[in-house]
């Protein structure tokens, strides 16, 4: 039933960035995908990982960008990191509704593509989750994947 209500607040109150993430999951249809808290993941050939509504996308282990913060690409760590942390932008999706583009997805992109920006971290040795959308995002992506774990753990 929670995944339920998941989808349906996705398509209503987040109509915007799931229409997005729609189109995205069209361009990478040939990827492997799979059902991830009730989001449709996509393992996608891209090096960093994107959240859209109730679509999240990943980078195959091989394929992750290194972080100096983070596990190392390509381990089975690296790749749950991602993997919760771009759930936790889908959470925020549900909480900001059609606010997310604005206040989560535009600042995270420039965040993480900016040029000057990614010179900034790494000269400078700033985490990527030093940036509060990704600080939070990772925050609750977390707690739910040891929400999850706990649950499992209890069955």
């Amino acid at each position: 039933m929670k995944k339920v209500i998941y989808r349906i607040w996705q398509w209503t109150w987040g109509l915007p960035q799931s229409i997005l993430g729609l189109a995205l999951y069209l361009r990478w249809r040939h990827c492997p995908h799979f059902e991830h808290h009730g989001a449709l993941a996509t393992q996608w050939g891209a090096r960093g990982g994107i959240s859209l509504g109730m679509f999240l996308f990943v980078p195959a282990p091989q394929n992750q960008s290194v972080r100096p913060d983070a596990p190392a690409p390509g381990t089975r760590a690296r790749y749950e990191q991602t993997l919760f942390h771009e759930y936790g932008h889908t959470l925020q999706s549900l909480l900001l509704g059609p606010l997310y583009l604005v206040v989560i997805g535009i600042p995270s992109w420039l965040w993480c593509n900016l040029p000057p920006l990614r010179r900034l971290r790494k000269e400078r040795g700033i985490p990527y989750d030093s940036f509060y959308v990704e600080r939070w995002a990772t925050a609750w992506g977390e707690w739910m994947a040891r929400r999850a774990g706990d649950r499992e753990k209890n069955s």
